[in-house]
């Protein structure tokens, strides 16, 4: 009996979000890929909720743009309604967030793999890894093919052994009831790799046509579009937008939860798997925040071309007669007609402290991995990884250094250090709060921070990177003229301040001193300004944050000085923990498991105390 063979560069596992990126990366970077799938009508599949952003998520696919990944351009592509959330904090929590039409999404994403040279898609399920020496150098698809490569990401999201439930329904598929992914879990057990059960949800499908809009608040996009790919002409995306809609779940909706909590397959221990803890279910929401009268219950269309509205908030396992019951109390959807019900799924993935900060597997060579299978949650935190697990594998190949962004760098930095250094319990889901530095890594300025590291792997060309250095050119001459730039104190200027009730000024100020006022901005102050230039809109906003917040930041890039001193200061891979005498158990134990690579990322293993830390350093003479 004969058996294909095939010889490639690269092969990707999974077409999500993470499988998208990684496989754009490396043939991009040259590398022949063959990325494989369940399910070709899988690609860039939404199936959760039809957005793309979010708090600290927007961060996250802006860097994934600045680097030269794809999921930017394909939201500001299919997008039907655009907000930059939390516009009355500050610029560090500024954050967009887009509904997709779900459906042009992933049309969108396979038109683009598609046309991308050395990149091949392949339907059929990879059930094997082939492993000689801790060195990955094949897989083994179920029809038998074997296709040798050197390296492979596995982007499995929550197919693996996938298995969706709803009161006592329990089917083994994947999501949205595609094929589950049943073979491959047995191959990474027998190459020791460590595999947590972890569970996720999603809420209802209701038809519109049975929605009463009138009984809910309307939740309308921004006037003005802000594109989140910095190569798409704000211009283009400037469109009419479709409504979101906003109601509240009531005592009733609580009560017919409470009612039913036995009959739940959470709280009766159907579901193994453990769920996020920052998108829980609505029966969790019930319990767990019991002395809450409603919650917000977000009504959000998944596309132009399709009736369905995602019901955001309510994600369930409850049975099918609760869910109807649930639903239909909530005010405008005392008519609800479901379309598809509310499931919870529970799926393999690994222990991400496996792993390299490359996203390479630390005891199998040429093997990475991205996604929902290193345990964390959301379409976003799975494309950065996916592309840094892309890029890693192509440099890996090359022969070059792999590609390291730290947590002071971007906040795809903290994500995956979190990953691979934390102990993670439930799906990792990130958030503002989780980056220390978030007032350097802002999403406007996510190209200055990481286009020129995009450009030096190759995945941004000569053309963006000229733009990328005119642009800095624009801001540092502009901050110059704004500190040098005198505006008197004659009566017109007295009386603008008056008009925003700023104080009066007594001699002269610069312009920098004027914009340094809170009441003011760059652009405000254009008035007084009659030899201000013509820059860029996304220009004036790096000059009125560099400028009114520059003691802030001067601040935070001391902390980020402390935090590389740290970082620096290496530990060998084959160091010898047994030799440090005072060093406590659990640290010894945590260190040795885990071989940190630095004294930085030492300090951010759970068990590991500052003062073992302080012991370690002394033993090193560091």
């Amino acid at each position: 009996m004969s058996r294909v063979e095939e010889f490639t560069d690269v092969v990707v596992v999974g077409a999500g979000h993470a499988g998208c990126e990684a496989a754009l990366a490396c043939a991009r970077l040259g590398l022949r890929t063959v990325m494989f799938t369940v399910s070709v009508d899988s690609i860039a599949l939404m199936p959760c909720n039809p957005n793309i952003g979010g708090s600290s998520k927007g961060h996250l696919v802006r860097e994934i743009d600045a680097l030269g990944g794809e999921m930017g351009k394909n939201i500001d592509k299919t997008f039907i309604q655009s907000k930059m959330l939390n516009r009355s904090k500050g610029p560090a929590v500024h954050s967009l967030r887009a509904q997709a039409d779900k459906a042009d999404y992933s049309r969108s994403m396979r038109s683009v793999l598609e046309h991308t040279e050395r990149l091949s898609i392949r339907q059929m399920e990879v059930t094997e890894l082939i492993v000689e020496n801790r060195i990955l150098t094949g897989v083994k698809t179920y029809s038998g093919a074997v296709y040798h490569c050197k390296a492979a990401i596995l982007c499995t999201g929550t197919y693996l052994k996938a298995r969706c439930i709803y009161g006592d329904v329990s089917s083994y598929t994947g999501p949205n009831g595609l094929q589950a992914a049943n073979y491959l879990t047995d191959s990474l057990k027998n190459n020791h790799i460590d595999l947590y059960r972890f569970k996720t949800g999603t809420p209802a499908r209701i038809a519109g046509k049975s929605i009463d809009f009138s009984k809910m608040e309307e939740q309308k996009g921004d006037e003005r579009v802000v594109p989140f790919s910095f190569t798409t002409d704000p211009e283009s995306v400037q469109k009419e937008q479709v409504s979101c809609y906003l109601t509240y779940t009531n005592e009733r909706t609580h009560q017919i939860i409470r009612e039913n909590l036995d009959r739940s397959p959470l709280y009766s221990g159907m579901i193994e798997g453990i769920g996020p803890r920052y998108c829980p279910s609505i029966e969790d929401k019930v319990v767990r925040f019991a002395d809450k009268e409603r919650h917000q219950v977000f009504v959000e269309p998944e596309g132009i071309h399709t009736d369905e509205m995602y019901i955001g908030g309510m994600s369930s396992s409850l049975p099918e007669d609760v869910q109807i019951a649930m639903y239909r109390s909530v005010p405008g959807l005392e008519h609800a007609e479901i379309v598809r019900n509310a499931y919870a799924i529970e799926y393999d993935c690994i222990d991400a402290r496996q792993l390299k900060l490359s996203l390479e597997f630390k005891n199998i060579e040429g093997l990475f991995s991205a996604g929902q299978f290193n345990g964390s949650s959301g379409y976003e935190e799975a494309a950065a990884q996916g592309l840094i697990a892309g890029i890693n594998a192509a440099r890996k190949i090359q022969g070059k250094e792999p590609l390291i962004l730290d947590r002071s760098q971007a906040y795809i930095g903290v994500l995956i250090d979190d990953l691979v250094t934390k102990e993670n319990h439930e799906p990792y889901r990130m958030m503002t709060s989780r980056a220390e530095y978030r007032l350097l890594l802002r999403q406007d300025n996510a190209d200055l921070r990481l286009t020129k590291i995009g450009y030096e792997i190759g995945l941004i060309d000569n053309d963006r990177y000229k733009k990328l250095l005119e642009k800095e050119k624009v801001i540092r001459e502009e901050i110059e003229r704004a500190e040098k730039t005198h505006i008197g104190a004659g009566e017109e200027v007295q009386e603008f301040m008056r008009r925003h009730g700023s104080t009066e000024i007594r001699s002269s100020a610069t312009l920098a001193e004027l914009i340094r006022r809170p009441e003011f901005t760059y652009e405000m102050l254009a008035e007084l300004d009659p030899e201000r230039p013509a820059i860029s809109a996304e220009a004036a906003e790096q000059v009125n944050i560099l400028i009114k917040y520059d003691g802030y930041l001067q601040r935070q890039i001391k902390q980020v000085e402390q935090f590389k001193r740290l970082e620096e200061r290496r530990i060998p891979q084959d160091f010898d923990y047994d030799k440090v005498p005072s060093l406590r158990t659990e640290a010894r134990q945590k260190l040795k498991q885990y071989r940190p690579v630095s004294i930085g990322q030492a300090s951010r293993l759970a068990g590991v105390t500052p003062a073992d830390i302080s012991v370690l350093m002394v033993f090193l003479a560091l």
